[in-house]
């Protein structure tokens, strides 16, 4: 899915793009924001290239002219945690790597492209979670997802592999105001059945799926929501790892 918006230029095809205009950032951890020129015409045609990012309510997050940084008025709480890549910027490219989010950083970013050609902007609006991929261990014939941090607080619920869902205690620990570890145990698991623990907030839902034999392939998929009734389809991250598993036959 691409967001995008005209360039205001009328001699210009090229458009200001997005890949994801409501992303959602995993405190302490870096993101992207992305934003680039997307044209007909070819990339290295752009000329000169400026780049302005801003954020309501504080101003300035990074600017880059004269293919350096121009960092004169940059907002205090983005000094040394944001850039873009110079070399993608001179080919259109002006995605914004911010370091170690915070939850002050949540809120409406725009991004400003200009060159030669034409000039455009786009708004993304940067929503933040804590999530974290849930590890399953599987012992005497009971299946156990743990995960270390959450918020919001999730809903936990495990559904067997032909969808129907199951009874399971799960319990809460509120590590830090508002973040919280989970661990949530699934009773009478199978040997050589399939089963998917699904961690959901109103921000991120990732689900994982488990066969059990004497390993367990485990794949977990994150989704995001562009708002609370509805979800972005796509991969954040899969992982898979093979956990060895001890039971008695």
């Amino acid at each position: 899915m691409y967001f995008e918006t005209k360039l205001s230029s009328a001699e210009s095809t090229s458009k200001v793009v997005s890949s994801n205009t409501k992303p959602v950032a995993n405190l302490g951890e870096d993101q992207i924001l992305s934003c680039y020129v997307s044209a007909e015409s070819q990339p290295n045609r752009l000329g000169e290239v400026s780049v302005s990012w801003e954020k309501t309510d504080l101003g300035t997050v990074y600017r880059y002219e004269n293919r350096a940084p121009a960092l004169d008025g940059q907002a205090s709480a983005f000094k040394g945690r944001a850039q873009v890549f110079p070399d993608a910027v001179a080919i259109g490219n002006a995605s914004l790597l911010l370091r170690s989010v915070r939850s002050s950083d949540e809120g409406e970013y725009t991004c400003t492209i200009r060159s030669s050609v034409a000039h455009g902007t786009v708004s993304i609006q940067l929503r933040t979670a804590v999530f974290s991929v849930p590890t399953l261990k599987f012992s005497n014939s009971i299946l156990t997802s743990e995960a270390s941090s959450w918020f919001p607080k999730p809903d936990v619920t495990w559904l067997n592999q032909t969808g129907n869902e199951l009874n399971a205690n799960t319990s809460f620990t509120e590590r830090s105001p508002g973040i919280y570890s989970l661990l949530s145990s699934l009773q009478s698991a199978k040997v050589s059945e399939t089963y998917s623990c699904r961690i959901e907030n109103s921000l991120v839902v990732a689900v994982t799926e488990a066969t059990i034999s004497g390993t367990v392939l485990v794949e977990t998929f994150f989704t995001f929501s562009v708002a609370s009734t509805q979800l972005v389809s796509f991969y954040l991250n899969i992982i898979t790892s093979v956990l060895c598993m001890f039971y008695v036959v």
